[in-house]
């Protein structure tokens, strides 16, 4: 049986935040398994220890909640199901750092509505049967916390377009998650052992955000960070190799193009144009 922790509509904004601080919910599912290209597991981990909070713009949340409801309506109007709010945060039963918020719950059906809104240049993204990944995690997260047998996924693209999906429960996957989340909450977070940083953009973000400014110092580094500097130069080396590499493979190309603006075979199309500004450039794509 899912435990319920408290109705959300008794808590203020601050409240939340703190709420979700003592474990992990649907948005963080998709951040430990490194599918959110927005947040690195080592920002995640620094918010749980109450390290870093991270700025939400006021439009964003305050527009996100605005739509949740007009998705869940059109979701209601155009498959004729009834949805209801569930104002309860939840957690999981026996893996009690699992919790859920859930947007919509599907009344006779043992199942959850996950609401979106995304930009038109994510459109691709809920393409034919596509969703993206960090959503299917955290719709089985949800899945995972209340046992339901099945989610669907409504989203407003571009303020233009809706579309709606249905995910059926795939247990295999439940459970690597929750192997996963649960190696992340006890050897990470409640160890204090941060994950290792990696190079998504996500993270240089996040440093950017954490140390703006330097402040003059000058610190001594360890044999473990020459060892990375060393790295860092054979890794630079063979990128220049590699780019010298391409640009000549490019010049080929351009010989054999001539003065043709357009190559084709099998499996490629060659494009050349040239761009005329202050000074003349060229562009190839392959």
């Amino acid at each position: 049986m899912v435990a319920i922790k408290q109705s959300t509509l008794d808590m203020d904004h601050e409240e939340w935040l703190e709420l979700r601080k003592q474990g992990l919910g649907g948005s963080d599912a998709g951040t430990v398994l490194g599918f959110n290209k927005y947040k690195s597991p080592f920002q995640l981990y620094l918010e749980k220890i109450g390290e870093y909070e991270e700025i939400v713009d006021g439009d964003a949340v305050y527009f996100g909640n605005a739509l949740e409801d007009f998705v869940a309506q059109e979701f209601a109007k155009r498959t004729g199901k009834k949805v209801r709010r569930m104002n309860q945060f939840l957690t999981h039963p026996e893996h009690h750092f699992m919790t859920a918020n859930l947007d919509r719950v599907v009344v006779g059906e043992k199942a959850i509505l996950e609401c979106k809104t995304a930009s038109e240049y994510l459109r691709e993204a809920w393409e034919g049967d596509e969703i993206p990944a960090t959503y299917l995690c955290q719709v089985h997260h949800y899945l995972a916390v209340t046992g339901y047998e099945k989610a669907y996924i409504a989203v407003l693209i571009g303020g233009n377009k809706f579309v709606w999906k249905e995910i059926e429960r795939d247990e295999e996957f439940i459970e690597i998650l929750i192997e996963r989340e649960k190696d992340f909450w006890e050897n990470n977070v409640l160890a204090q052992v941060e994950p290792p940083i990696d190079g998504s953009e996500a993270a240089s973000q996040l440093l950017k955000k954490m140390y703006p400014q330097d402040d003059g110092t000058a610190i001594m580094l360890t044999k473990d960070d020459e060892t990375v500097l060393d790295a860092i130069e054979v890794l630079s080396d063979e990128i220049k190799q590699l780019e010298t590499q391409k640009k000549e493979y490019e010049n080929r190309l351009k010989l054999k193009l001539e003065s043709a603006t357009e190559g084709h075979s099998p499996r490629h199309k060659l494009t050349f144009k040239t761009v005329v500004s202050n000074r003349i450039d060229s562009i190839l794509s392959v």
